[in-house]
């Protein structure tokens, strides 16, 4: 079993505050999320920032792109992101707007299936118009009324496109190894690591138990711990477990 990336997603509004979680959890996560209010809150600077902050990490900017999709989505790929998000309610001309920015850069779109009725029709549709990774997202919202990813996640998983599958909404320590062996590539924590009394352990204990359901056991296994190869360094690596 392939064991997946660990993306650790930031929602905090405060701009210094977001660079420090991220430099506590950094040793063992994958990908750096800037959450969509804290980007709304912070702007293209925090993108810029955290990418200096951490050139060695993979960074996704969640911006939910709804409209005008390639002229949203090129100034964060430029500053540094390498993943944006678009809504997969978005019309397809936006999607693939946002696929073909991500392509002039060498970087990645995630479609976000939040509130769309007929997933399996969505994701069919934009992994045909080139997505890279398509994202099970049940919203804060969401799982307040008691919703989970867990059946959406199993049933794109059974799709078999060609496609990265991100899954997001409440995952914590009790549930991220039912997430691996579902068969997401990509699990994000978010209140789980970042409300914890300390989010490092938190993180690390995630990364654990994520590398012990993927086959690997013990956390210097994982993908964040690994040590730079000869030729190319750990962004690298995870940039061609992504197919970038």
């Amino acid at each position: 079993m392939a064991k997946p990336l660990i993306q650790v997603a930031l929602d905090s509004l405060d701009f210094n505050q977001t660079l420090a979680l991220a430099k506590q959890t950094a040793p063992f996560v994958d990908i750096i999320e800037i959450g969509t209010p804290c980007v709304k809150a912070n702007g293209i600077e925090l993108v810029k920032a955290m990418k200096a902050q951490h050139p060695d990490k993979l960074l996704l900017v969640d911006l939910k792109t709804m409209d005008a999709g390639h002229y949203e989505s090129e100034p964060f790929f430029k500053a540094g992101a390498d993943i944006t998000t678009v809504l997969g309610t978005a019309d397809l001309g936006t999607i693939k707007g946002v696929i073909d920015a991500a392509n002039k850069y060498g970087k990645q779109a995630q479609v976000d299936l939040i509130n769309v009725s007929d997933k399996a029709k969505c994701a069919k549709a934009v992994a045909g118009a080139g997505a890279h990774i398509i994202g099970v997202h049940t919203g804060l919202d969401q799982q307040a009324a008691g919703q989970t990813p867990f059946a959406d996640l199993s049933a794109l998983a059974a799709l078999g496109l060609k496609v990265k599958i991100s899954v997001a909404g409440g995952i914590k320590q009790s549930t991220i190894q039912q997430v691996v062996k579902s068969g997401a590539d990509i699990v994000v924590a978010g209140g789980a690591i970042y409300g914890a009394a300390s989010p490092a352990d938190a993180a690390r204990e995630l990364r654990e138990l994520a590398n012990s359901a993927g086959g690997e056991s013990g956390c210097c296994g994982g993908h964040a711990a690994a040590a730079p190869a000869a030729g190319g360094g750990l962004l690298d690596k995870l940039k061609k477990m992504l197919g970038l």
